[in-house]
């Protein structure tokens, strides 16, 4: 196990705070396996645009974050990356909820990673897709 797989695990279990980002906007970890990574937050007017519905760069960072956390877990030591590229496609307008993201690692090269997620709202209802590509950095 990497310190990497060891800090989400140690976050996911409560013993460490996770991305402080995360704590902000009220996001979750509720699931690290086999490389999945689950993340959770509850929407609400805070979270709203002016239009009263849920703010797109929300549900980014909420999608980001996920696949952000399924990246660092398949680094080495030594490793690092960073975020090149985000895609989003946005389906289903938000108005409040809990949300649910589901983001893996398609795939993970000694430069370059791809990875993708889904976020669901409470009725299981495709809200939003994303795609990242990350950089692997090396020390």
């Amino acid at each position: 196990m990497t310190a990497y797989q060891k800090h989400i695990e140690d976050w996911l279990a409560g013993r460490v705070e996770g991305a402080r980002v995360g704590t902000l906007v009220g996001l979750r970890l509720t699931g690290f396996q086999d490389g999945v990574v689950r993340m959770e937050m509850d929407a609400g007017p805070q979270h709203h645009n002016p239009m009263g519905t849920l703010h797109g760069g929300i549900l980014c960072d909420l999608a980001d974050l996920a696949m952000g956390t399924a990246m660092a877990a398949t680094l080495e030591e030594g490793e690092g990356f960073t975020t090149a590229q985000l895609s989003a496609s946005y389906l289903r307008a938000v108005r409040e909820g809990k949300l649910t993201a589901t983001a893996r690692i398609v795939h993970k090269g000694r430069s370059v990673g791809h990875a993708e997620a889904e976020i669901v709202d409470g009725e299981g209802r495709t809200v939003a897709r994303f795609t990242s590509v990350c950089v692997v950095l090396r020390r």
